[in-house]
């Protein structure tokens, strides 16, 4: 874990005392780093007592212990949380919420067992249906994603610091189609028929397969045009990631591409989508 990003974090806190998106933010990047530390310990020691939940996921010791140090830190803003491994909180209540906290302790746990890096904690501030701010950090590289519109959005990486401008207008599908050559990226894990299928329309593709959500920041650091998922996702898989993409002017429609995903549904299975 590089401390540099500790420091940085706490000039910044020092400057906002009001709770604004600016400092929930602030607050939720401390919870990702904490937790970053946690799983980074475990990851190491190779000690992930395995266990399936329903659905037949994985589950570890880590997605456990993120869960409890994430909901810790979050619990100082007296906003509601909803994390993956606790969602056992009935929409009846739910429904009512204004705001609140939607949480993958770990995001990527496949990623995880299988040792290749490509895990995350993904942190996403909720306003009813819409995230409006995401943290998403990525423990094995040390590097932290951040972003909302009254913020802007940011990755600091080992401690260096760097701010993507937001795009003047959004893409357009009918242009991604146009092109002569697209990146296209996909789950490294869940690379469905479908996805196969969609990939197939376009003239002259790269394809590049990276697990969890760091593949919506590919698109955010344009190292990729599109991000098709033709298959099962979940609104804490994509909450975070979608808060930093909308900053950015860019967005995650749903499949027929007439209106973007919404969070904090009776189910909370996402239906299929694309992202640019």
């Amino acid at each position: 874990m590089n401390h540099k990003i500790y420091k940085m974090l706490k000039t910044s806190e020092q400057k906002y005392k009001m709770k604004d998106v600016r400092h929930l933010l602030e607050i939720a990047k401390y919870a990702a780093l904490d937790a970053g530390k946690e799983i980074i310990e475990i990851y190491r020691s190779g000690e992930f007592e395995t266990d399936v939940k329903s659905g037949e996921f994985p589950l570890t010791k880590a997605d456990k212990r993120a869960h409890t140090i994430i909901t810790g830190h979050l619990s100082k803003t007296n906003f509601p949380v909803l994390s993956e491994e606790g969602v056992n909180i009935d929409f009846r209540e739910r429904k009512y919420w204004e705001y609140f906290w939607l949480v993958d302790p770990l995001d990527g746990t496949k990623e995880f067992i299988n040792k290749n890096d490509e895990f995350t904690i993904n942190i996403a501030l909720v306003r009813r249906d819409t995230p409006i701010g995401g943290v998403i950090y990525a423990p094995c590289i040390d590097t932290l994603y951040s972003g909302s519109k009254e913020t802007g959005v940011y990755k600091n990486e080992k401690g260096r610091l760097i701010q993507f401008p937001s795009l003047a207008e959004r893409n357009q599908f009918k242009d991604l189609l146009r092109r002569e050559h697209l990146t296209v990226i996909a789950s490294r894990s869940h690379l469905s028929f479908g996805t196969k299928a969609f990939i197939n329309q376009f003239q002259n593709v790269t394809l590049k397969l990276l697990g969890s959500s760091l593949k919506f920041m590919l698109l955010l650091e344009n190292l990729a045009d599109i991000y098709p998922r033709l298959g099962p996702t979940m609104e804490w898989d994509t909450a975070a990631a979608h808060a930093i993409l909308n900053a950015s002017n860019r967005g995650v429609y749903k499949a027929y591409l007439k209106s973007e995903l919404k969070y904090n549904k009776p189910e909370f299975k996402n239906p299929f989508f694309i992202a640019f």
